[in-house]
């Protein structure tokens, strides 16, 4: 039986402009930069299947070219199709579904990539508990999270008595939109079985006034420089974690044709027609829209 009423509340970015508004021409090339200076240090040199999980439009698909699949996932169907339109179906797969009820089978991919992503969840052990899931064992996870103990933050709390970054609860500073204290985060990764193998501080510049200074590519080549230095401190308002899922003797990805699961009722049940996957066991179609597969 479905649980989707108990499910939390999640951040859509349907029919949004969240492409044009937030990202291109809106003086966010340092911040691009140096989130693809992190995830190209941290995601394994090659592939076969990889899961970009709260994909957006696609922005970061050019890193994944050591991949021979790879799925984008996001919950807004439409940021995807802009991505398909980008990016093409040769090697790539296209999923709008939520991340609670994944709609990949256990085993499916042997990385996962996850940016700008967590801050938006308010159930964290639940979506962490569905990415072990889909990863082969021994597999890869690059999870990036909002740090609460930023520098900012520290200073605020120092000179305005504003919220304690170091006490372990998150802070949700707007709806969906939480700040995570490092050690918390940390133990509820281990806690859904992963193991954390590095850190790295990413964004420490993130300021319109040295932006305008320095310049995105200055400011990219010092970040780039101190990622992995300033990560002991965590003084930058974003952090990259590299885990990875405990290995098991010769792992095997789930077969292509058995990639999707119904998030309905979990059976791997599905029969493909043109316009949707059926489900055998529930009786619940998925409809595939502009090469999107829709699972919500």
């Amino acid at each position: 039986m479905s649980d989707i009423v108990d499910l939390p509340p999640i951040c859509d970015y349907e029919n949004s402009s969240y492409r044009t508004d937030f990202w291109e021409g809106q003086g966010r090339d340092y911040e691009d930069q140096v989130e693809r200076i992190a995830l190209k240090r941290l995601l394994p040199a090659r592939g076969l299947r990889l899961v970009d999980i709260g994909c957006g439009f696609g922005r970061l698909a050019g890193l994944y070219n050591n991949y021979q699949h790879v799925i984008l996932l996001d919950y807004s169907h439409s940021q995807l199709v802009y991505a398909r339109q980008h990016w093409g179906d040769a090697r790539f797969t296209y999923v709008a579904a939520d991340i609670y009820r994944l709609p990949l089978a256990a085993s499916a991919v042997d990385t996962a990539v996850m940016v700008r992503v967590m801050h938006h969840l308010a159930d964290v052990p639940r979506a962490l508990a569905q990415l072990r899931r889909i990863l082969v064992p021994g597999g890869t996870l690059i999870a990036e999270f909002a740090n609460k103990r930023h520098l900012k933050n520290r200073l605020r709390h120092l000179l305005k008595g504003g919220p304690d970054p170091n006490s372990p609860e998150p802070v949700e500073f707007v709806p969906l939109n939480f700040n995570f204290q490092p050690a918390w985060m940390k133990a509820h990764l281990r806690e859904a079985g992963f193991d954390l193998h590095e850190t790295l501080s990413v964004s420490l510049y993130r300021s319109r006034s040295l932006k305008k200074l320095l310049g995105a590519g200055l400011l990219s080549r010092l970040d780039g420089l101190q990622q992995r230095i300033l990560a002991p401190s965590e003084i930058s308002p974003s952090l990259f974690t590299h885990l990875t899922s405990p290995s098991a003797p010769n792992p095997v990805l789930a077969p292509i044709d058995k990639l999707f699961i119904c998030p309905e009722c979990q059976s791997g049940a599905l029969e493909r027609y043109p316009e949707c996957l059926h489900c055998q066991t529930c009786g619940r179609d998925w409809p595939i829209v502009d090469g999107v597969y829709v699972f919500k």
